[in-house]
């Protein structure tokens, strides 16, 4: 196997457990180590909550620990520290955070999943570094923690042995880069396989909906311009051209749309054409010119640029991915 003779085994992943915790955050990592396991691999999965207590998730399932945070002693090969929605209850819980950081003193890599990175966070561990967070949280991670570098699109991101994860099931594919890491490719992919679920997710957290999650105007021409672009991102949208259509100046669209939207008029558009960009990419099979055109971006080049600055891949990289993820989970399908 690929990584055996890299690392020590069996491999103890310890799992922090404490009250409304998200249930996912907890099981999407686990089952991710668990299916490993079934092609070979040996991780050994303890959990481990203040006190040894059982803890209530977000979900009202409760789960038993295995050890308590502030008596285990030991070497961790990797300790995960999931979230829960209030993430200021888990900041200020001063057993949990210390806990925390003394595990993660004996630890080899530290793992944290979505909002999880905020008693990570309280621990001072990120502080000089890159982090991920669920996207919605992005801002606030940033604001009480500004010493952190903040990303808000990666799926995860790694800073020496400090990695991070975005939002919820993005602990899966934390997960699954770790296995690949210890294991190779071969038993990673064998794993996500079982799952059903991507080996490598194209793309990063900013595939929800750019119109859905920009902020929601008042301005009746500021909704009537976001409304056109999302319908027709291939239509001229030039500031000159999108001010003409709704019967303001220039400089009054730059003004209302910046004030009502938090971005640009040139920035908005962009977002969605690399949008409409990824569903073409993702549902069809036309050239990159003809994505390009019909996307809005004019050229090949230009989208080229775009999604390169904006995704981190080009293209054809996140097609390729996207395609050959998908033919391998179809194939899956039907081979049962």
């Amino acid at each position: 196997m690929d990584g055996q003779s890299r690392r020590s085994w069996p491999h103890l992943v310890m799992m922090v457990l404490f009250d409304c915790v998200q249930l996912l955050d907890v099981t999407g990592p686990l089952e991710v180590f668990a299916a490993a396991n079934d092609q070979g691999a040996r991780y050994r999965l303890l959990t481990a909550s203040c006190g040894g207590r059982e803890v209530v998730t977000t979900a009202g399932a409760r789960l038993a620990a295995d050890v308590a945070l502030e008596e285990f002693t030991g070497t961790i090969d990797t300790l995960i520290i999931p979230g829960r929605p209030d993430w200021r209850r888990a900041v200020s819980d001063a057993p949990l955070i210390a806990g925390i950081g003394r595990l993660a003193g004996f630890s080899r890599r530290v793992a944290s999943v979505c909002a999880g990175a905020f008693p990570l966070a309280a621990t001072g561990l990120l502080d000089g570094r890159r982090a991920a967070t669920h996207w919605c949280l992005a801002g606030e991670l940033a604001e009480n923690f500004p010493h952190i570098q903040v990303d808000a699109d990666s799926i995860f991101v790694r800073d020496g042995r400090i990695i991070s994860s975005a939002g919820v099931t993005s602990g899966i594919d934390l997960a699954l880069s770790l296995v690949e890491e210890d294991v190779g490719p071969k038993v990673a992919r064998a794993a996500a396989k079982y799952l059903v679920v991507f080996m490598a997710r194209p793309g990063g957290q900013s595939q929800f909906s750019v119109r859905q999650a920009a902020r929601q105007p008042r301005h009746q021409v500021v909704r009537q311009v976001m409304d056109d672009v999302t319908a027709d991102p291939a239509a001229d949208h030039s500031l000159e051209a999108v001010a003409g259509r709704v019967g303001v100046s220039v400089r009054q669209l730059t003004r209302l749309f910046r004030a009502e939207v938090g971005m640009t008029v040139t920035r908005f558009v962009e977002q969605i054409r690399i949008e409409a960009a990824q569903g073409l990419l993702e549902s069809g099979t036309d050239p990159l010119d003809v994505v390009a055109r019909r996307s809005g971006f004019g050229s090949e080049e230009t989208l080229r640029r775009a999604f390169q600055r904006e995704r981190g891949v080009t293209p054809g990289a996140y097609r390729a991915r996207f395609r050959t993820t998908l033919a391998a989970e179809s194939a899956l399908v039907a081979a049962h």
